[in-house]
């Protein structure tokens, strides 16, 4: 398997990935969205491949953080692999790639709203556990943080999503 990072070549493989996925449009609508946003970071856009078929994808872009300042923080969403690609590894090995780039470049906390047997594998913990508070509610155990090298105690504050999540 190899990751890299995406291509515009990639485009439409990875919408069909994330359609396949979710069975349905809104995370390949996100991606769009996220693409065309100032939260975009292409080299945090990563895909895996298996014998040149694009089976899995996991995005990195910015949102902020609200607190006593506002600072910018990642979101990890979405990730997604071909159902017939699933339980083979594929997905934590997007996740290790990405949080080592988003190390790389000296980003401090990435969240995300997922499964917290999932995440927690990764290093994610509850974001309440941080004084991050969810824009929506949800159960503390599924709104999850997973602190960089780069972090310190002032990431602390309410998240609040770009308008690109707020479309789909």
């Amino acid at each position: 398997m190899d990751i890299r990072c995406e291509s515009s070549a990639d485009y439409a493989a990875i919408a069909e990935v994330n359609i396949l996925a979710f069975g349905q449009e809104n995370e390949a609508k996100l991606i769009e969205e996220i693409r065309g946003s100032q939260g975009y970071i292409p080299e945090l856009s990563l895909v895996a491949e298996l014998d040149n078929l694009i089976v899995g994808h996991i995005l990195f872009s910015y949102i902020d953080l609200i607190g006593e300042e506002s600072l910018q923080v990642l979101a990890l969403a979405p990730l997604a692999v071909i159902p017939q690609f699933q339980k083979r590894g594929i997905g934590s090995a997007l996740v290790q790639a990405g949080l080592r780039k988003a190390n790389a470049i000296k980003d401090a906390l990435v969240i995300v709203l997922g499964h917290p047997h999932f995440y927690t594998r990764f290093g994610f913990e509850p974001s309440v556990n941080y004084k991050i508070t969810s824009p929506f509610p949800v159960p503390d155990d599924v709104f999850m943080v997973k602190p960089l090298q780069n972090y310190q105690e002032k990431y602390q504050g309410k998240v609040v999503y770009p308008p690109a999540f707020l479309t789909v």
